[in-house]
């Protein structure tokens, strides 16, 4: 099986294995949590993952060159900072702030990426090890499993950075500031970003953007608990797994 057909195949298990362990039934069952935290709200962060985190492999062919050039910026975020300063506006309104703003903005994406980085680890190991697809439950836990933990606890890391940044209401109203902004000014310079450029940077600002209107259904108090909710599956899903 080729690499691309690998990628597909844990894609499919992947998303299968968000499905099982976001069941509202059986979460509540071995966690306490509030009743305003209820079935349709872990339906909506389930979805949330599934749509925007780990989308289906039909969205992934129209939103892989938009994940490409997103993970370009990452890299040489100076192309995308150049406009920024340029912006008598944002730096008037922002002043000494705008650089970690903007950093803050490349920190969201960036961990926001770390999903993809986790399946292509898995794919490395499936191939590495001969496991084969269709990928059940059981064999993404052995992929996992055969991952150095470091590896595990930094792509923790990333969940735990992204939420924190869209549960921060102040900050992400001004990163969702600066990316439309950018937006905006990329479409005024065509010979200067390609259309698949700019369709990167309208893919961050929408799961950023979709992201915040799912906690803003919560108040402040249970969108913490939320994210506390959702680590703890995440990393008590882990120790299960390297305690076995």
């Amino acid at each position: 099986m080729s690499k691309e057909n690998t990628l597909n195949e844990i894609i499919i298990g992947y998303r299968n294995v968000i499905k099982k362990r976001y069941q509202y039934s059986i979460l509540k069952e071995n966690y306490d949590f509030p009743e305003t935290i209820d079935e349709k709200i872990v339906n909506d962060i389930k979805n949330y993952f599934l749509t925007y985190i780990y989308p289906d492999v039909a969205e992934r062919t129209t939103l892989n060159e938009a994940f490409d050039t997103l993970d370009d910026f990452i890299k040489q975020p100076e192309k995308l900072f150049n406009l920024v300063v340029d912006s008598f506006k944002l730096v008037f309104t922002h002043g000494r702030h705008l650089p970690k703003i903007f950093n803050a903005g490349l920190k969201a994406m960036k961990s926001y990426r770390g999903a993809t980085s986790f399946e292509n680890a898995l794919v490395e190991k499936a191939i590495d090890k001969k496991i084969e697809a269709p990928y059940s439950t059981s064999k993404i836990n052995t992929l996992i499993q055969f991952l150095p933990y470091q590896e595990i606890e930094d792509f923790m890391k990333n969940t735990e950075t992204f939420f924190n940044i869209i549960h921060d209401k102040e900050l992400v109203e001004k990163i969702k500031e600066i990316i439309a902004f950018l937006i905006s000014k990329m479409k005024m310079k065509p010979k200067i970003f390609t259309q698949k450029e700019t369709l990167g940077l309208e893919l961050a600002l929408e799961t950023i953007t979709k992201g915040e209107q799912m906690l803003n259904k919560l108040t402040k108090k249970d969108q913490e608990i939320l994210i506390d909710f959702v680590l703890t599956i995440e990393k008590d899903n882990l120790t299960e797994l390297f305690s076995e």
